[in-house]
């Protein structure tokens, strides 16, 4: 597995991280078979390693803690935290309250006396980002927490936050994780050059779309809205949406763009989000051991120019055919009263 360097940390990293999303109640329940397929990532020469409070609220971070006993030291682990972990409003959000309680929690799940790499995962516009960094500065200090991150901020504030850094002298943030596939190019247009403009290591994850890259949905009919994550993310599955039925098009073309390549459409996906030269890691998210197995298979491919140039012609260079495949949505466009009252 090649290594990269995290953003100027002078931490190597390997291309692909194993994201830990889908151990736990969320995906696979089995503790047992989630720590053996972390270890077999491990083996591969996976070093990298990116979970989150959130997910399966608590028991992926539980998982991963018991997958790396005794090799700590080996790995670096990345986290995140600022999504609702209670019914009481101040369990979430990115205040100093929450952030220095939620990294106890979490250090306790992980088995760990100190977190790689700690991410904010999503903006928050009730808090001041100066209140958040001020508290991830602390927490460096303490040795808690090695690097700081954010996860799907949009370009302008990343900028604010590199400002803010500067400014009040506390540490910035040296990483992004995204949202980017072949589907989802939004980012190509300013998150991925303002990282590369700020120097930060981009951790991008969703490489497969939800599973539209991975050769399960060929037609309309191969959508089930009743059950699973098409029933719960309607938006960015119903295939009677226009968003979608682009989708739908798309994948036809990319399926055969990848069997004229002699790749399968999992693989060129992949490979297409590594090749950006902003990219410093791909998160893959196996719930699976055979999952893993068919990702590991596709860690050395590479595509010609041709076969880039082909997909900017099926899906153009900066170009969502689904916004909400972005998962960020700005308060200025979700809360109807701060553009129309």
């Amino acid at each position: 597995m090649k290594r990269r360097i995290l953003g100027g940390t002078g931490i190597s990293v390997s291309e692909y991280a194993l994201g830990a999303m889908m151990f736990g109640a969320l995906g696979n329940a089995d503790h047992d078979d989630s720590v053996r397929i972390i270890h077999r990532a491990l083996d591969a020469g996976i070093n990298f390693v990116d979970t989150a409070d959130i997910y399966s609220e608590g028991e992926s971070e539980e998982i991963v803690g018991k997958a790396l006993k005794g090799r700590r030291d080996d790995i670096v682990l990345a986290t995140k935290a600022h999504f609702p972990m209670g019914d009481d409003p101040n369990d979430g959000g990115n205040s100093r309250r929450w952030i220095t309680q939620e990294i106890e929690n979490s250090l306790r799940r992980l088995g760990t006396d100190y977190i790689d790499l700690y991410q904010i995962h999503r903006p928050d516009p009730t808090t001041d980002v100066d209140e958040t960094l001020s508290v991830l500065s602390d927490l460096v200090r303490a040795g808690k927490v090695r690097a700081v991150g954010s996860s799907t901020f949009p370009a302008e504030q990343i900028v604010e936050a590199q400002w803010v850094s500067e400014r009040r002298g506390h540490v910035r943030f040296r990483s992004e994780q995204p949202p980017y596939s072949i589907l989802a190019r939004g980012v190509e247009a300013a998150v991925l050059p303002t990282a590369r403009k700020y120097g930060m290591g981009v951790l991008s994850w969703g490489p497969l779309s939800a599973g539209w890259l991975t050769g399960r949905y060929t037609t309309a009919s191969d959508i089930d809205l009743s059950g699973g994550r098409a029933a719960v993310e309607k938006r960015k599955f119903d295939p009677s949406l226009p968003d979608n039925a682009r989708k739908l098009e798309a994948v036809g073309a990319l399926a055969e763009l990848a069997s004229d390549a002699g790749l399968s459409l999992p693989h060129m996906a992949i490979a297409f989000v590594r090749a950006h030269p902003a990219i410093t890691s791909v998160i893959i998210g196996p719930r699976t051991m055979e999952h893993l197995e068919d990702l590991l298979a596709g860690s050395e491919v590479e595509l010609s120019e041709d076969v880039l140039d082909r997909i900017d012609e099926i899906v153009p260079p900066g170009t969502d055919l689904n916004r909400a495949d972005n998962y960020y949505v700005p308060p200025s466009l979700d809360d109807k009263s701060l553009r129309r009252r």
